[in-house]
């Protein structure tokens, strides 16, 4: 096992629980390896190593090989945002002796599972003047932390009758963020109490130099605080936050990283919006990856051309690095076995996402799986063919259907995750190993 692969991406894990922070580690890996920003250059040539980034949020990095662009690249596509929950606009509000910070649900998450767990606060604040805060709070040892309460078990009996899908309301995520302690006064004036509020607003002045108003052009992720840690005793596994899908974010960085071009270009693309349908400026529903490739092409040719363009996309191959679920042993009826990917069994590769009659599916080409499996299995990767549950038990999509879009081929592989977009998500060691080595196989085709 690779021990230092595991380290590293444990450290990427916890130092990147935001698209932005994410972003952030890639440009400083990138950079030790020799990449720079394309704003640097008028001009590329074979060997040149550039990424590009778009609103802090996505970034592409790119290695020019020998061939000529228009022949297309190999890609490694991934998405680097994750179920949590936001802070509203106007978050801050003060109930009776509480106060709460007001959020808003992203990605598909089960509600009830963010009830009474340590959650952080990870963004920025943006002032009118320009200014940028970047807010961290609840990750080291001396912060305080926030939580969602729940109902205690004595009085949940009406709870207790609803769905799954009841037991706790998006407007009921609040973060609990402070609290008033009644003070009696003499006479006889009635009990007063602190404002809460004000009080939070003075620490958040004080401590971290923003006000109320900065809240309207705010950034602020909730997700869980804490560490990646090992898990079991055999410490075969990792628990950790968001690692759908910056498992397979870090290791097709990584895997392009110790890669060299030669005839092909290289491109690892990190995306984001993926787990809200891939929508926005930072999401692959968007231009973002063809208006960054046209960068590329306009410093590789000596007369830009849409034709290029449309020809280099159309002539590549993409994995499109996401996450499968792991097959469930406690919850066996939701899987067919011979078509689920296990936790330690590799590269899950997925033909087809999408739900029911295949919606929403790219549908990969046996032809492309062939040139895969011949790859994997020279490089001796362990792999597996799977499919995310049974059919008609639901379904999920990736970024591939959005670059089939373009003609390309395009093939879902990523590791198989158990307890997916829960707080905390189990991946198997063997399987982020496996698939580091199975990414750079993959770029040499």
């Amino acid at each position: 096992m690779n021990e230092q692969l595991i380290n590293e991406y444990k450290n990427f894990l916890d130092k990147g629980k935001t698209e932005r922070e994410c972003v952030t580690q890639i440009i400083s890996l990138a950079q030790k390896k020799g990449y720079k920003d394309i704003s640097q250059y008028n001009s590329l040539k074979t060997g040149d190593k550039v990424y590009i980034t778009k609103m802090d949020k996505a970034i592409a990095l790119f290695e020019i090989g020998s061939e000529k662009i228009e022949a297309g690249l190999n890609i490694l596509g991934a998405h680097i945002d994750s179920p949590r929950l936001d802070a509203k606009q106007n978050p801050l509000y003060e109930k009776d002796n509480i106060a709460y910070l007001n959020t808003h649900y992203y990605g598909g998450i089960k509600k009830y599972q963010w009830t009474t767990i340590p959650l952080s606060i990870h963004g920025i604040v943006c002032k009118k003047d320009g200014t940028k805060l970047n807010i961290v709070i609840g990750e080291d040892d001396t912060d305080p932390v926030f939580c969602i309460s729940d109902i205690l078990p004595h009085l949940a009996q009406e709870q207790l009758k609803d769905k799954a899908s009841d037991f706790i309301h998006g407007e009921d995520l609040d973060l609990i963020a402070g609290l008033s302690v009644p003070q009696k006064t003499d006479g006889d004036k009635k009990e007063e109490k602190q404002k809460c509020k004000k009080r939070i607003l003075e620490i958040l002045k004080d401590k971290y130099s923003f006000e109320e108003k900065d809240f309207e052009s705010a950034e602020l992720e909730i997700v869980p605080a804490g560490k990646a840690k090992d898990l079991g005793l055999d410490r075969s596994m990792i628990l950790a936050y968001g690692q759908d899908d910056r498992s397979c974010a870090f290791t097709s960085v990584r895997a392009v990283l110790d890669s060299s071009a030669v005839k092909r270009t290289i491109c690892c693309l990190c995306v984001d919006k993926e787990e809200i349908g891939s929508v926005g400026a930072t999401g692959m529903a968007s231009n973002l990856f063809e208006n960054m490739l046209a960068e590329i092409i306009s410093r590789t040719e000596q007369n830009y051309s849409e034709l290029t363009l449309r020809r280099c996309l159309a002539n590549s191959y993409m994995l499109s690095s996401d996450v499968n679920a792991a097959y469930d042993p406690m919850n066996s009826h939701l899987f067919d076995k011979d078509n689920a990917s296990a936790l330690g069994g590799g590269i899950a590769f997925q033909k087809y996402t999408g739900s029911r009659g295949k919606s929403g599916a790219s549908d990969a080409n046996p032809e492309f799986i062939a040139k895969i499996r011949n790859a994997m299995e020279k490089a001796k990767i362990s792999y597996q063919m799977a499919e995310l549950g049974k059919v008609d038990q639901g379904g999920g999509g990736t970024i591939a259907y959005h670059a089939a879009k373009y003609g390309m081929n395009v093939l879902d592989a990523g590791v198989a995750v158990l307890s997916m977009h829960a707080p905390w998500e189990i991946v198997s060691k063997e399987d982020i190993c496996q698939i580091y080595e199975g990414y750079k196989a993959f770029l040499k085709i």
